[in-house]
Formats: structure tokens, C-alpha cells, sequence
């Protein structure tokens, strides 16, 4: 048996600790805010938009469990996850400059300006992904396990933080007189600008943990593990293993995570075409005029509400699971979420659309927290990273479904009017909410005070 155990952080420890997440997520918002709209300004069609986004699912499901058990088996004079963060980060930051400027490019290396964009694009998600699977097994490997809701709502309201910057502040630069106006075949300075402002929070937040940051000594951890086995190193061939070995809340948070990040998708992909044609009263062939160009603007507007009214609800989750259980708190911040992309087609005042945006904060929050807290229990010490990873796949493969077929069912069944798979994408949401209170079993979950 073990003859210790992990002690209490602080909260400046645990802070420290998570803050490079909020340049992770500065990109990752910079990302979802504006990727369609930077594809659309170089040419692509609303049918062609979600294949393009297949590139960020596909490159999670390869990177992040490899980077998962690579962490884990990693220990070298800058920590076990760390070296990770570090690598992300820069190889994101190049990314983070070069897409924007992907038609610049195409002059020095002779290529398509979407197939460049695309390029760049699957370095910033396989980039994003080597930084950001880590940082979610640190916080089972610093915090002792009552400890980690906290861990992971810390957590949720930095990245809250983060995307807020990164989805505003395309529309901050043009409020400051930066042109929010592409000419045909570019992208509008006021992205350029915030994609340059987003690489360079990155490398400093990033930076910032791994200097405050001391991570437990393999020592440390053989005197943290329950028993043998827990200190045992694994193979590289062990992954494969794993997969037959997942818990059973695993599988039953999966499928939650899968109809959850369909939804999730969904939004990210198609919401700027959405208001284009829908509350803008655009074509949808229209992707390069300055009405256009304002719709991307408040999609990067609203993106940043909902991960703004996600922080406060963070604060919450912990005292909502301790009132009602973890999986009621989910199961409630996905209805919310689930209503309020649906209230997207109904909601045709843009100045009223903050209303949707407070129930996609709720579930925004619940997703990033809540799925995490209830499993952590369920996973071995020794391989949180690579089950971390796995449990990706139940984020990633929903994505790789959704962007093969979204696109041409927009354009097939939907007369290209995006904002009808809006709204299947808040039903998805509804689904995932009536299955974590149909499948997850009370004696599954460990409650807070046990923890």
C-alpha cells in the first residue's frame, strides 16, 4: 500500500498550474471563430466547409492518445507533461500566423490557397491537441482526488477566459479601426492581427506554467501508487489493450460526449453561415461582402458571450453537484444548451441572440468539467494520460461524422440554409441530456463529499 498521499494544492497552485490553458484557448477560440470564415474568404463553398473542419477531429484522434501515453511514460528535466505543453505551443503559434496568411504563402510555395489552409490548419489542431490532452491528466496527477472538480472547474474558467479574448478579439480590433474587410481571395486584417495577438499569449501563458509549475518526481508517484501494478511502467502496445478495458462510465459518458460535441460541431462550423443567410438575409454565395464580414464578426461576438457566461457557471458546478448530483448538474446544463441553439432560429433580433448564448454557457461549462470529474475515479493513476486521450475519441469521432455528411445535408436538404442544422444540432444536445440521466447509475459516481 501506498505511504503517502498527494496533498492539498492551493488555489494559486492550481491556478498556476492551469494557465496555460487560457492561451490554449485563446487559439482554440481564434480558431472556432473564425476558421469558416477565413476558408469562405478563400473560396470555399457552405457545402465544403465541414470537410475542411474534418482535419481538427482527425488529427485528436491520432495525436491525443499517443500523446496521452507518451506523457505518461515521459520524464525528462522539464517534468512529465510539460515537455508537451511546450512542444504544442510553439508548433501552434506557427500555425496561429500562418493561416491567415495562407494566401500570401501560396506565391513561395506554389499551392492551392485551400490546400495551404488546410495544411495549417491540421498543424494548429495537431498542435492544440499535443498541448491540451496533458494539461487535463495534470490534474489528476497533482490533485488528490477530492480535489479535482475543483481542478477541473479552475480549469473551466480559464479557458473561459481565454476563449473570450480569442473570440472577441477580432471585433475588438475593429472597434479599435482595424479593417474587418477582406479583399476577394484574403483575409481581413483584423483576423490577421488577433491570430498574431493569440500566438504570442500562447508561448507567454504556456511558459508561465511550465516555470510555476513543479511536477511530482517518478519517485513521488511510486510513493503515491496504491500498489504495484499502479507503478508499473506501460508499453506503447498497451494502448491497444486499453481499448478493451474501458470502464463502463467511460462507455456511458461517451455516448453524452458523442451527441454533446456533434452539437458543439455544429455551431462552430455552420453559425456564421447561419446568420449570414438567416438573420443577415444574405445568399449563401455571398462570402466576401462587408455584411458577411459582420456576421463573422458577431459570431465571433457570440461565441465569446457563451464562453463568458460559461465562467460564473463554473463557479457553480460544485455547489449545484453537492444540491442535486453530478449527472442532474449535466444533464441540466445540456438541456440549456440544447434550447438555446434552438432558440437560434427563432431569436431574429442579433442583439437578443446573448439569450442563446446563456444556455450554450451553461452546457459550455458542465462539458468541460463535469464528464472529467465524474470519471477521473474510474481511471488508473498510471495511465490517466492515455485514457484521457481515449476518451477523446467520444469528443473526436461525433466531429469526423459530423463533417463528413453536414455539409452536404446543408446544402441537399436545408437549401444551403445553414441555420436549420443549427437547430438539429441543439436537438443532439437534448439527446445527450436525456441520455447522462438514462444511462449514468447513481452508485457509478462517487458525490462530491466522497471525493
Amino acid at each position: 500500500m501506498a505511504n503517502k498521499t498527494k496533498p492539498n494544492l492551493s488555489m494559486a497552485q492550481i491556478i498556476n498550474m492551469s494557465m496555460g490553458f487560457l492561451g490554449i484557448q485563446m487559439a482554440f477560440g481564434l480558431q472556432n471563430g473564425n476558421a469558416s470564415r477565413i476558408l469562405a474568404n478563400f473560396g470555399a463553398d457552405v457545402h465544403q466547409l465541414s470537410w475542411f473542419w474534418l482535419v481538427a477531429p482527425i488529427t485528436g484522434l491520432i495525436v491525443q492518445p499517443i500523446i496521452g501515453h507518451m506523457s505518461d511514460n515521459t520524464w525528462n528535466f522539464l517534468g512529465r507533461r510539460k515537455p508537451y505543453f511546450l512542444l504544442g505551443a510553439v508548433l501552434c503559434a506557427i500555425g496561429l500566423v500562418a493561416l491567415p496568411n495562407a494566401a500570401s504563402a501560396t506565391t513561395m510555395l506554389a499551392a492551392s490557397v485551400l490546400v495551404l489552409a488546410v495544411i495549417f490548419l491540421a498543424m494548429m489542431d495537431a498542435s492544440i491537441n499535443i498541448a491540451m490532452e496533458p494539461f487535463r491528466a495534470l490534474v489528476g496527477d497533482m490533485l488528490p482526488k477530492h480535489q479535482g472538480t475543483i481542478g477541473f472547474s479552475v480549469q473551466t474558467i480559464i479557458i473561459g477566459v481565454g476563449a473570450v479574448i480569442g473570440s472577441e478579439m477580432p471585433n475588438w480590433l475593429t472597434k479599435l479601426g482595424v479593417s474587418n474587410i477582406a479583399e476577394k481571395g484574403f483575409v481581413a486584417d483584423n483576423v490577421i492581427y488577433a491570430f498574431y495577438i493569440g500566438a504570442a499569449v500562447l508561448i507567454a501563458t504556456i511558459l508561465y506554467t511550465i516555470i510555476s509549475t513543479k511536477e511530482y518526481s517518478p519517485q513521488e508517484f511510486a510513493d503515491f501508487a496504491s500498489d504495484d501494478a499502479e507503478q508499473e511502467k506501460s508499453k506503447f502496445s498497451d494502448m491497444f489493450s486499453d481499448f478493451a478495458k474501458l470502464p463502463v462510465l467511460m462507455k456511458k459518458l461517451g455516448v453524452v460526449q458523442f451527441f454533446s460535441w456533434f452539437a458543439l460541431f455544429t455551431m462552430w462550423v455552420f453559425t456564421t453561415n447561419a446568420l449570414a443567410t438567416h438573420h443577415f438575409g444574405l445568399s449563401p454565395e455571398d462570402t466576401h461582402s462587408p455584411e458577411f464580414n459582420k456576421a463573422g464578426d458577431l459570431t465571433g461576438h457570440l461565441f465569446g458571450l457563451y464562453n463568458l457566461f460559461a465562467i460564473p457557471f463554473a463557479f457553480l458546478l460544485t455547489p449545484i453537484a453537492k444540491a442535486i448530483g453530478k449527472k442532474q448538474t449535466h444533464a441540466l446544463a445540456l438541456l440549456s444548451g440544447g434550447f438555446g441553439l434552438i432558440s437560434m432560429y427563432f431569436i431574429k433580433d442579433t442583439s437578443m441572440l446573448w439569450i442563446s448564448m446563456l444556455g450554450l454557457g451553461f452546457a459550455w461549462a458542465s462539458i468541460l468539467a463535469m464528464p472529467y470529474a465524474m470519471l477521473i475515479n474510474a481511471i488508473p493513476q498510471r495511465k490517466m494520460g492515455v485514457y484521457m486521450g481515449i476518451f477523446n475519441f467520444f469528443i473526436v469521432i461525433p466531429q469526423i461524422i459530423n463533417g463528413i455528411f453536414g455539409g452536404p445535408i446543408v446544402s441537399k436538404y436545408f437549401d444551403k440554409m445553414a441555420i436549420d442544422y443549427v437547430v438539429v444540432g441543439g436537438i443532439c444536445m437534448l439527446i445527450a441530456s436525456a441520455a447522462t440521466m438514462l444511462l449514468i447509475k447513481k452508485e457509478e459516481i462517487k458525490t462530491l463529499q466522497e471525493m
